[in-house]
């Protein structure tokens, strides 16, 4: 029998981290740790990440977070949840500096998995960390988000979004879109309500209807367009799930609640490695 991953849970104590690691050890979903003490592997993760020596490396450990993402790249822990109390761009370069990014990918990202009361189920991104993409930097996120959409839903229908489809409008944002959906080989520009309905896209003749994952523009779009799910239609908001790292990492919303602690860390062991 496969033991339960170890998930590193850097702030502990807080009321709703609690409450979620009972339940994930309860449920035998993961094994909960706290940040251990400064190890020796630790170090020389941090020092083969970042090329620093040995004294910087123990600097760098006096911080929790970054300890907690070097118990990860030494294989003392399987994952990172992390964020409810520290703010995302602390979390991404806590991975950054003692994970670092896949061999393929240049930028972190990350993703919603929003679940609809009618059972649909949707990636969004990136609503969370990058403010103004440009488009190789949109082409990254969603070459990275239609992996991360195979691995949890079986398939990757990408739409990149924007005011326009097709030809039917111009200005920066839709040149931009428009450059990244050819990079990246997704449909775009197209406008949500042609990724998403198939009697719409074929009245705008283009082929679309059944998104799955949505690429927003920016982070502007992404941050209002996922909370509009939540409040108007009562989706359920898993994440922001990182991406592009050499490990799990989870960045939590400052506003989750045990559910959405326990229902993140699940989400992000199943994306694995």
């Amino acid at each position: 029998m496969t033991a339960p991953a170890r998930v590193v849970f850097p702030e502990w104590d807080a009321p709703a981290i609690a409450q979620a690691r009972q339940r994930l050890k309860a449920d035998g979903i993961c094994t909960p740790l706290p940040v251990a003490d400064a190890s020796d592997a630790q170090a020389a993760a941090l020092m083969a990440a970042r090329g620093v020596a040995g004294p910087v490396a123990a600097r760098m450990l006096k911080k929790p977070l970054i300890r907690a993402a070097a118990m990860v790249a030494a294989g003392e822990a399987e994952a990172m949840v992390a964020g409810i109390e520290a703010p995302t761009r602390r979390v991404i370069e806590a991975a950054s500096l003692a994970i670092g990014l896949a061999a393929d990918v240049a930028i972190p990202s990350s993703f919603f998995l929003m679940r609809f009361p009618s059972g649909r189920e949707l990636l969004f991104a990136d609503c969370a960390v990058t403010v103004a993409p440009d488009a190789e930097q949109l082409a990254a996120i969603a070459r990275a988000t239609a992996r991360s959409a195979t691995a949890l839903l079986g398939h990757a229908d990408v739409a990149l979004l924007s005011y326009a489809t097709g030809a039917s409008g111009a200005g920066a944002s839709v040149e931009t879109v428009r450059a990244a959906a050819e990079a990246a080989g997704f449909p775009g520009p197209i406008q949500a309500d042609a990724a998403l309905n198939a009697a719409i896209a074929e009245k705008k003749g283009v082929a679309g209807g059944g998104a799955n994952v949505l690429i927003f523009p920016d982070l502007d779009a992404g941050n209002i367009g996922y909370k509009l799910c939540q409040e108007l239609a009562g989706a359920q908001a898993i994440g922001p799930i990182l991406q592009g790292f050499r490990k799990p990492v989870c960045d939590l919303s400052r506003g989750a609640t045990a559910g959405d602690i326990v229902a993140a860390t699940k989400l992000t062991l199943s994306l694995g490695p």
